[in-house]
């Protein structure tokens, strides 16, 4: 698999040497197919190409091993890039994960990803090439000095080895040890999240009993597992010194915001679109998924034995925005109350009252996070019906 990132004027080269390569290991007796994939992308607004470089390649590598019914993908890291690494991320301060650097193995997005030669020297594989005379291609670009990988091996890497000549392995076996430490890490953070998080929301109050070491690594991980992708050490700082049990705070993200209310911390990703106001009538009889995309979501209708609506009522329902003078009763013998005064009463912030209000003849019967009104309760022993919205 060949992936053209359009950085070189010799990619056109480069693809039709692989192809070519492919040709005569066909023509020879085995069985090899050549598939390829030309990046159309650019590296975003303040993105290294580096970073863009490794995303698009790893994306493009996926979909065209499942696209070909390949389950395993070798790539041909060896054991100075591996030491390259773990420098680069040590310089770039990175944290354990981070010099951990690249895994011998892992199943990622329905693959697995596999570096045979990740504990062979760079001499090794250029050996080979030369006992069997197979014509190789070094990239132009790894001459430019632009990247910070090129600059490690260009300035740093021959004065490194001149006097440390065991810094490749030594730096290797490093990575090695921070892979086992990382996973601890990850085994210690698993345990102590199942303590503190419900509903994919943080206690904070739970979270600070924890001791400070525990108390980052539960954190890192639960905003890996929210976001997911490493969270920034400065981000993390920034957390530990401000989050507190009591009032409302936001810290932004590029995809969302982080925002703790009334003691839990949760993710919220951006904001879609507003729904249209506009009324629509909705007939919900119906059980299984009914989508509304314009209002950014679907409403699940589930049959119970009590809490449900009659089916007369859920025949004749009304999707609309929240009005003014609009009340909910949260049960039997309750009086009907405000939908401000019913969210703050069942904790549930601002940001998550988006959604729809299911009403029927201008009265709310559902709202999502309260549930169904209590004025339209079906009698106990009839068929009846209770609804669930889930946001896209």
């Amino acid at each position: 698999m060949h992936v053209q990132h359009g950085l070189s004027g010799n990619a056109d080269a480069w693809q039709r040497h692989g192809e070519e390569q492919c040709r005569r290991w066909g023509r020879s007796g085995k069985s090899v197919e050549f598939v390829a994939h030309r990046l159309t992308t650019r590296p975003g607004r303040g993105e290294s190409v580096e970073a863009w470089a490794r995303r698009a390649r790893y994306d493009a590598l996926a979909k065209m091993a499942v696209d070909h019914g390949a389950d395993l993908v070798l790539l041909a890291h060896h054991r100075r890039d591996q030491a390259e690494t773990f420098l680069l991320q040590a310089l770039r301060a990175g944290g354990v994960a981070a010099l951990s650097a690249m895994p011998a193995q892992v199943r990622r997005a329905g693959v697995t990803w596999a570096r045979p030669w990740l504990d062979r020297p760079r001499e090794a594989i250029e050996a080979y090439l030369r006992r069997h005379r197979l014509r190789c291609i070094d990239d132009d670009t790894n001459a430019d000095p632009r990247f910070a990988r090129n600059r490690l091996r260009q300035r740093v890497w021959p004065a490194l080895l001149e006097a440390f000549p065991d810094a490749e392995t030594a730096l290797a076996s490093a990575a090695t040890w921070a892979q086992e430490a990382a996973s601890g890490l990850d085994e210690c953070a698993a345990f102590d999240l199942l303590g503190i998080v419900r509903d994919d929301a943080l206690e904070i109050g739970a979270w600070r009993g924890l001791p400070a070491a525990r108390r980052g690594n539960a954190l890192r991980a639960w905003l890996r597992g929210r976001t997911g992708r490493p969270a920034p050490a400065s981000l993390v700082t920034r957390l530990a010194a401000e989050l507190r049990e009591h009032g409302t705070q936001r810290w932004p993200l590029p995809d969302g915001a982080l925002r703790s209310y009334r003691g839990w911390l949760r993710h919220a990703p951006a904001a879609s679109p507003a729904p249209a106001a506009a009324a629509a009538p909705v007939d919900l009889r119906r059980i299984g998924v009914h989508a509304f995309p314009e209002w950014g979501g679907c409403i699940v209708v589930v049959p119970v034995d009590r809490g449900g609506v009659p089916l007369d009522v859920a025949a004749q329902l009304e999707l609309r925005g929240r009005r003014g003078g609009d009340r909910f009763q949260a049960g039997a013998g309750r009086p009907p109350r405000s939908l401000k005064l019913q969210y703050q009463s069942a904790g549930i912030p601002a940001w998550q009252r988006a959604g729809p209000i299911v009403a029927h003849h201008g009265v709310p019967v559902f709202v999502a996070g309260l549930g169904i009104d209590a004025r339209h309760l079906a009698a106990a022993g009839t068929e009846q019906l209770s609804f669930v919205w889930h946001p896209d």
